[in-house]
């Protein structure tokens, strides 16, 4: 599904500059029980505009998730401890209470989950499911509440939706589970959409559908889309920006076109180097080696450096002095204009 790097934001849709409609900043999760204490999120920031598509990669298990459950309100608390800043139009979401972060959910902030079978519930027909969100927050009768879900089942372009209404989660296909998820969290035109994984084990033909759908709804409502995926194809396609995480933290941020063709990040190369190409038939992929580290024993230093090829150490002949990659952990900072990087040798990607 990749295009081309050189794919313009206007060619995607393009983003409304302006204020912000959600501002993350120096967020930090952290899950305490009675084993060693798991740091999921490390100092996390973007921001989104309206209109706008962000896209947050990564490999599993880099807290992407996460971060997004933190700004839905949806973990525990505890074993969740979150400290940082979530503004939604300004307002600090993590200063309210429960029922006001409630009262944001849905018509603020609206999220499509990872497992479209595993977040239906299958004792609910999907018309009672899309329903619902109106009952809670609008107050609606069941019959009104019916009708509007077949109107958002048509919306979603699910086919013969007043015949369907009515069916069970399990009677649909994956593809039209995934439609049914789309409708819940668009039901209060929310003005920020998180969709975790939303083409996950869905067949390629089927994604691609998926994705045209969020992009046609994003052009007709203005909402924001932060996509958390690692399926860099999909990023290319649709995202105006990237937030590239790895064990916890953002290590590069950028325009797409821009993080795609010139990586400022080691991590970031990898993952560029490991997507399969047409033009490499029967050559060997060249995957990053070793795996994410545990979130619950990160590496000191540059969490990145067991599995980079780039990293050094202060006294090695190719470094300079004060530049350990085993001991120095680097902060995420501009190194040319409108990129962030997270590498003491991003200047050397970037113009070497």
């Amino acid at each position: 599904m990749s295009t081309p790097a050189s794919t313009t934001s206007a060619a995607r849709g393009g983003a409304t500059a302006g204020t912000p409609v959600l501002e993350v900043e120096d967020l930090h999760v952290e899950f305490r029980s009675r084993g060693p204490v798991v740091r999921a999120v490390r100092g996390v920031s973007y921001s989104l505009a309206a209109g706008e598509t962000m896209a947050i990669l990564g490999e599993s298990g880099c807290g992407k998730s996460v971060s997004s459950q933190a700004v839905m309100g949806i973990l525990d608390t505890p074993p969740a401890v979150i400290s940082g800043s979530i503004r939604f139009e300004g307002r600090d979401l993590l200063g309210m209470s429960a029922e006001e972060q409630r009262q944001v959910r849905g018509p603020g902030i609206s999220m499509i989950f990872q497992d479209a079978l595993s977040a239906l519930n299958p004792v609910y027909s999907v018309g009672f499911q899309i329903g619902e969100m109106f009952r809670a927050h609008r107050g609606t009768s069941k019959k009104e509440a019916r009708e509007k879900a077949v109107e958002l089942m048509d919306r979603v372009r699910i086919p013969a939706a007043r015949q369907r209404v009515d069916d069970y989660p399990h009677q649909f296909s994956g593809g039209m589970r995934q439609r049914v998820m789309i409708a819940m969290a668009l039901a209060l035109d929310p003005k920020v959409l998180i969709a975790d994984e939303p083409t996950t084990a869905l067949d390629v033909t089927v994604q691609a559908q998926v994705m045209d759908l969020l992009k046609d709804l994003q052009r007709d409502t203005g909402m924001g889309l932060v996509l958390i995926t690692h399926d860099l194809g999909v990023v290319n396609e649709v995202a105006d920006r990237v937030a590239v995480m790895y064990a916890g933290r953002v290590v590069e941020t950028g325009t797409t076109d821009e993080v795609f063709s010139r990586p400022a990040h080691p991590y970031t190369r990898g993952l560029m180097s490991s997507i399969p190409m047409l033009e490499d038939k029967g050559k060997r992929l060249n995957p990053i080696v070793g795996a994410p580290p545990s979130l619950s024993a990160i590496p000191s230093g540059c969490s990145f450096h067991p599995r980079c090829p780039m990293a050094r150490r202060a006294d090695d002949a190719r470094g300079s002095a004060g530049r350990d990659c085993t001991a120095d952990d680097p902060a995420l900072r501009e190194v040319a204009a409108g990129r962030r990087a997270a590498c003491h040798y991003s200047e050397e990607l970037l113009h070497g």
